[in-house]
């Protein structure tokens, strides 16, 4: 599953390469409580077609209009929305919210080629726009850069901004991984018993029979990381922990339930790791939602990866439960309202 921005850039693509004028719009800046954060995406076709959101309301609705009147943006323009408090309204803009947005035309689909190649490869590329002269350039970009606008210089970012890695390919897993692909994560799977490595299928994740201390040693995990363990075996779940846990990832779970959790634990205490290493592991992993499904343990876990990344407080945890301390979220996230 290829995430939200991709999604909107293949569209485009493809209405560009059926002959249709295509104009992309990219939230710039807000103030106030804008319901869409910077960087967020929308393709409009000629005929008033539109995919993605930059506001989730009427400001799209606006937008359509405009083409559907004869509207025709020749070259990158800035347009604001909610400049009153009458406006905001209007646009369902709350608390004041105003939005700055960039509209574009599509003048070649080279460039989207290039991005939706480079990100199939794991690649994370940076876009950048002239408004001056609508050129568009793909390079390169680093984990933990975020989108930016110097007021002539648009650099937004695409691929996986962040990495997860999942110990074991039972069910769960692979139900996490396309919501964690949805969510801008990297999968990486790791199991090296011959009785899972053998069936694992999802599309554009990357599948190692290497064992999972070593892949984490190998993969140099960082404060974009994340690594969850759900195989039920220690021999798995324990070693791939104790690398986790003196590492930057920002997010590290391990399946069990609070007796299993306080056991690992002990047994954890008996290598390298001090307390506050120790205390950093989410268990039992997810958010409390009462969850019984695997789809449902998957969107718990998924939902406090998000909590955790956005710097958000874990008040949905089962009474009694490890609940590492929060901490500031890491470069590049973007904390929810």
């Amino acid at each position: 599953m290829d995430s939200l921005d991709l999604q909107v850039l293949s569209q485009a693509r493809a209405w560009f390469g059926e002959g249709h004028k295509v104009w992309l719009v990219t939230v710039l800046e807000t103030w106030g409580s804008a319901p869409r954060p910077p960087g967020a995406l929308l393709a409009l076709r000629d005929d008033g077609a539109v995919v993605g959101s930059v506001s989730g309301g009427c400001v799209e609705d606006d937008l359509i209009e405009r083409v559907r009147h004869g509207e025709r943006v020749g070259k990158p323009s800035l347009v604001t929305y909610g400049v009153t408090k009458e406006e905001a309204a209007r646009f369902g803009l709350p608390c004041g919210g105003t939005l700055r947005l960039v509209q574009e035309p599509l003048q070649s689909g080279d460039w989207i080629d290039q991005i939706l190649a480079r990100t199939a490869r794991h690649e994370l590329v940076a876009r950048t726009l002239d408004l001056d002269s609508g050129a568009v350039a793909v390079g390169a970009a680093a984990r933990g850069e975020a989108f930016s606008f110097d007021g002539r210089t648009l650099r937004a970012l695409f691929g996986p901004r962040w990495r997860l890695l999942i110990v074991g390919a039972g069910q769960l897993s692979r139900v996490l991984a396309p919501i964690a692909q949805a969510l801008d994560f990297e999968v990486i799977c790791c199991d090296p018993r011959e009785e899972y490595n053998i069936g694992w299928d999802i599309p554009n994740t990357i599948f190692s029979r290497t064992m999972p201390d070593d892949l984490a040693q190998e993969l140099k995990l960082d404060a974009h990381s994340a690594v969850v363990a759900l195989t039920h075996d220690p021999k798995l779940d324990d070693l791939v922990l104790l690398e986790a846990l003196k590492s930057p990832a920002f997010y590290i779970g391990a399946l069990g339930s609070r007796g299993n959790t306080a056991r690992r634990k002990q047994r954890l205490a008996e290598f390298d790791l001090t307390p506050a290493e120790i205390g950093r592991l989410h268990g039992p992993i997810g958010l409390h939602l009462g969850a019984k499904t695997p789809a449902e343990i998957a969107v718990s876990i998924a939902a406090e990866m998000v909590a955790v990344r956005n710097g958000v407080a874990l008040v949905q945890k089962k009474e009694g439960s490890a609940q590492p301390p929060s901490h500031e979220a890491p470069a590049g996230a973007v904390c929810g309202v």
